[in-house]
């Protein structure tokens, strides 16, 4: 690496660590502050903060080589976290979850199943599963750092002693990056988090706005379209993915056939059953829950889900896209002519190109930019797990009358104990595919049927929602033990047949037992207190079958929820927003102008939609002191 790219890192890392350490001091004041940041702080800076935590290394190693290999039908494959789910929040969940005024979604449970002892079976699941994501999510981070770290970095850091190696260079690297970010996000909280993701975001912003800029100057356009087959640019699919590569490239084909998305119209299908599932849940208890927590009203809620779509998609695009196409001029002919291509060679695409193709300068904004988007990823879900363990867990069951200084010291060493479990996990992963499947198809997989529910049915209770997630997430659990596990499984037996079925197609089997669960569980055990749910449903206020509430309170003539078609309408109109973001810098970047117009059209068309049928909306919610 060049003196000056290095320079540039080593200030980053600097001033991150200094600017995080300085406002560390405001966390202070007790949970609400460390973990919320007192609800003071302003929407745009929450909604940048989110987007920044979207924003990372080992997502954006991934989409870089899905992208280089099946071209722009590849923002599908997002689907499968699912990525619109962040519509469905702008839409009316986050307006739905701030006007409960709690700190985690945890005990934002309790508001809707009561304080008995079902209501603390359903909050006690949700917390277990908040912290198990987080340690998920932090094992994904550990793989994808280290991967990334060792293909730039020159320098051999392994741990060797007595010729045992104890640590190797991806490891290594991934344990500095991680002891780095761990100091300030542990020492300042939500206030930490939210200061240097906004930073980190600008430095994410121009490190993707020089790479594209970059593509411009290295290549004409008639390169770029020699280079491009034009099925690459196509959108539009058909029931089965064919091969589109030609000549030295063909090995790519190969590759197509063999990653498990070759029935192409199936697996989109697939996705859209569950992303529908999946996005009306809600966001998972983590960093996403916690920023809509963290707005000073409900307002505000939706203004900063609404901005984390708006900031997250152009300015990150612009860098994958810029990475493919020097990936596929550079890269593509090597791994081509080595032959035997795998869904591991994918993953280091971006590192690779970082390395040998980006000129001075522009390489360590890049670097940096990738390295805060690792961090503030990272910071973000160490901010959010251990508000589950000490608010959730420590303060309702254990020491529930303490000093906020307590449990300030308490919240340090549960960061802790998430970052140590979370970097056990990764010193397990074989790949950031691996966990990415299990996170995205099998642990959310056993969320979504009894978080569906709780909004829609007033006769779930907390004893249905435990038995529904629990059922859920042993099935996952289970799914993701076979798929680690199947070179040992003996060929041709049930196991073996399971283990080799892609995640995302086992979803349907993790919710029927979902399913299952939670009406058993329902039907067996007594309906909620109908006080909570009047005090629930007027209080958010969900669109569903409420009915029965609404007639025991008949006197009172409790309003219902008719928004249901419109909130639809604005979720369809929000992904066709979303995705026209994702192609828009994609198409411009591969210099098909045609199509960039016609995305920019869609752009802007639903813009005007979604001011009229949803921002409109948004401006007269209502707002008062109770809402902070």
């Amino acid at each position: 690496m060049h003196i000056v790219d290095v320079a540039i890192i080593i200030l980053y890392i600097i001033l991150t660590l200094g600017v995080g350490v300085w406002v560390s001091k405001k966390a202070s004041a007790g949970l609400d502050s460390y973990f919320l940041g007192g609800k003071t702080i302003k929407w745009y800076y929450l909604g940048l903060s989110n987007g920044s935590g979207m924003f990372d290394v080992s997502g954006t190693a991934w989409m870089v080589g899905i992208l280089f290999l099946y071209g722009v039908k590849s923002f599908m494959f997002m689907w499968m976290w699912p990525i619109w789910n962040q519509v469905f929040v702008m839409m009316f969940l986050a307006v739905w979850i701030r006007r409960s005024k709690v700190m985690t979604g945890s005990e934002w449970i309790l508001t809707r199943f009561g304080d008995d002892k079902a209501g603390r079976a359903s909050h006690l699941i949700v917390a277990i599963f908040a912290v198990v994501a987080s340690i998920g999510f932090i094992a994904y981070f550990f793989e994808g750092a280290g991967k990334f770290m060792t293909v730039i970095l020159p320098w051999d850091v392994s741990l060797t002693i007595a010729q045992t190696t104890l640590l190797n260079s991806e490891q290594t690297y991934a344990l500095l990056i991680i002891f780095f970010t761990t100091i300030y996000t542990i020492k300042g909280g939500m206030f930490s988090v939210v200061t240097t993701e906004v930073l980190q975001y600008l430095i994410m912003v121009l490190a993707g706005v020089l790479v594209a800029g970059y593509t411009f100057y290295a290549f004409t356009d008639v390169e770029v379209n020699q280079l491009i087959p034009e099925e690459w640019k196509n959108v539009f699919f058909g029931n089965q993915l064919t091969g589109f590569w030609s000549g030295d490239y063909q090995e790519f084909n190969r590759l197509i056939d063999t990653q498990g998305y070759k029935m192409f119209g199936a697996f989109i299908g697939m996705t859209l059953f569950k992303g529908f599932f999946s996005s009306v849940a809600g966001p998972t208890p983590g960093y996403d829950m916690q920023r809509i927590l963290s707005t000073r009203n409900v307002k505000d809620a939706a203004y900063m889900s609404g901005f984390t779509n708006l900031v997250l998609f152009i300015p990150r695009y612009l860098l994958i896209g810029g990475i493919v196409l020097i990936g596929l001029a550079f890269i593509a002919p090597q791994m081509a002519e080595a032959g035997a291509v795998t869904g591991n060679d994918l993953e280091v695409i971006l590192p690779k190109v970082i390395n040998n193709r980006v000129p001075v300068g522009i390489k360590g904004l890049l670097l940096a930019g990738l390295l805060a988007a690792f961090m503030s990823t990272f910071s973000a879900f160490v901010n959010a797990g251990p508000a589950y363990i000490v608010n959730d867990i420590y303060k309702k069951y254990f020491k529930p009358v303490a000093s906020d200084r307590h449990y300030v010291k308490a919240s340090h060493i549960a960061s802790f104990g998430v970052v140590t479990l979370g970097v056990i996990m990764g010193f397990f992963a074989d790949s950031i595919n691996s966990i990415t499947l299990w996170i995205t198809s099998a642990l959310y997989g056993g969320y979504v049927a009894a978080n569906f529910l709780k909004w829609v049915w007033w006769r779930f209770n907390g004893w249905g929602y435990f038995w529904g997630m629990l059922a859920g997430l042993i099935i996952a659990t289970l799914q993701f033990f076979l798929d680690q596990n199947k070179a040992n499984l003996e060929a041709g037996t049930l196991m073996h047949e399971l283990s080799e079925i892609p995640a995302i197609y086992l979803f349907p089997i993790i919710l029927v037992f979902s399913v299952l669960g939670s009406l058993l569980g329902t039907f067996l055990t007594k309906p909620t207190d109908m006080a909570t749910l009047k005090s629930f449903y007027t209080n958010v206020h969900p669109w569903g079958w409420w009915k029965p509430v609404r007639d025991y309170y008949s006197e009172e003539q409790i309003e219902k929820n008719n928004d249901f078609w419109l909130d639809m309408f604005n979720c369809i109109i929000g992904i066709i927003w979303q995705s026209s973001m994702i192609l828009l810098p994609i198409f411009l970047v591969v210099r098909d102008y045609n199509k960039t117009w016609v995305t920019l059209a869609v752009f802007l068309l639903s813009s005007l939609i979604l001011k009229f049928t949803w921002l409109d909306k948004v401006k007269h919610l209502e707002t008062s002191a109770d809402d902070s």
